[in-house]
């Protein structure tokens, strides 16, 4: 049996219609109920100025928790460098995702850098819905596949017959805007302020590919 095999190749771009805001709230103690205690008391506060504004508690996501030693080398009077122990440290990664809307960002925003806990906060830009998404990708490199595999065929005088074999390794896509948001400067700017600036993200730009076989005639 004669046969072609072709790469297709699916590209989609779409406008980003989900927000997430990112969050890292980090505590350090020499003692470990202080440093947990301390932790717990910094998610409390960030809770609170989020639910100020409209947030549901269950809104804010955990991502990532981490506890860990903290050591610093030291010089001792011969000059030998030792591992000294400083106490704990906590690390709470957070997350809160919301529909695009400028002004609720804004709002977002100006709450988390007034927050006593002091959390460090990054913004990108994403789809509600991945799934949907990539199955469009998917339909797209099956289509892309076929166009080029009817052309090689036309062009060669043979006809394309039956599909006999698909080859698809399925890979992590990034399905974030490349627009990166960023505001040193928030604890010196108001709510409305923020909320005066235009944000207008790069699409969402995936690709993916498989490889298909046909039988030519």
């Amino acid at each position: 049996m004669r046969s072609i095999t072709v790469k297709g190749t699916g590209r989609l771009s779409v406008k980003p219609d989900l927000i997430v805001v990112s969050m890292t709230l980090e505590t350090k103690d020499s003692e470990y109920e202080k440093t947990m205690e301390t932790a717990a008391e910094k998610i409390e506060l960030l809770n609170k100025s989020l639910e100020e504004i409209g947030f549901e508690k269950e809104s804010v996501k955990t991502t990532n928790f981490n506890v860990r030693t903290d050591y610093e080398s030291v010089r001792d009077i011969n000059g030998v460098y030792k591992s000294v122990f400083k106490g704990y440290v906590c690390s709470h990664n957070l997350k809160v995702e919301f529909d695009f809307d400028t002004k609720k960002l804004a709002k977002t925003l100006f709450a988390i850098s007034r927050c006593l806990a002091t959390p460090e906060f990054s913004v990108s830009f994403t789809v509600k819905d991945p799934t949907a998404l990539n199955g469009e990708l998917l339909k797209s490199a099956a289509r892309n596949a076929r166009e080029k595999a009817e052309i090689l065929c036309s062009a060669s005088g043979a006809r394309l017959g039956e599909l006999t074999n698909i080859e698809y390794n399925q890979v992590d896509i990034n399905i974030y805007s490349p627009t990166e948001y960023r505001l040193e400067s928030s604890r010196m700017m108001k709510a409305e302020a923020l909320s005066n600036i235009a944000i207008e993200p790069d699409d969402v730009t995936v690709n993916d590919s498989a490889a298909f076989t046909w039988e030519i005639l």
